[in-house]
């Protein structure tokens, strides 16, 4: 049973929320002077919404890139159950809530490598979009998540 008559929906959720919101949430102090920075964060607290994405989007990114390029019949519908499945489950959510739309009006292409990583880049874009973050040009995806910059700046 939750403590302080504060039901578990309505708890504050670090997966769905940035860290100083989080801790405003909480009650506790931040840090607002522009010349004092707030102390680091241990490596092993929770991930905020932030790092969760961050993390997840170059999960997804990366297991695009390395899908088969030309996949059988089994491996697309799996690909398919699976970011069905991961929209479900997806820790924060909002963003799960509004992933589950946004792969309703476009569903998974999971015919090949080059589609899936397309689909995912336009998926990422949309959010991309809603935060005001930049978007990111989806023809460049296998340099970014798979092969590296043409530049050589990976090697």
């Amino acid at each position: 049973m939750p403590s302080h008559g504060v039901e578990e929906e309505d708890k504050p959720c670090r997966a769905c929320s940035d860290f100083k919101s989080w801790a405003k949430k909480q009650n506790r102090v931040t840090f607002t002077a522009p010349t004092k920075q707030p102390p680091p964060k241990p490596k092993d607290c929770p991930l905020d919404k932030d790092e969760l994405g961050k993390a997840t989007w170059g999960f997804l990114h990366s297991m695009a890139s390395y899908y088969p390029e030309k996949p059988s019949k089994a491996q697309s519908e799996s690909m398919s159950k699976f970011f069905n499945i991961f929209a479900q489950f997806y820790p924060c959510e909002p963003c799960a809530l509004d992933f589950q739309e946004d792969i309703k009006k476009h569903p998974p292409k999971t015919e090949s490598r080059d589609k899936l990583a397309k689909w995912l880049c336009e998926r990422h874009n949309t959010v991309n979009i809603k935060l005001g973050k930049p978007v990111f040009d989806c023809s460049k995806v296998h340099e970014r998540w798979k092969d590296g910059w043409l530049d050589g700046s990976c090697d």
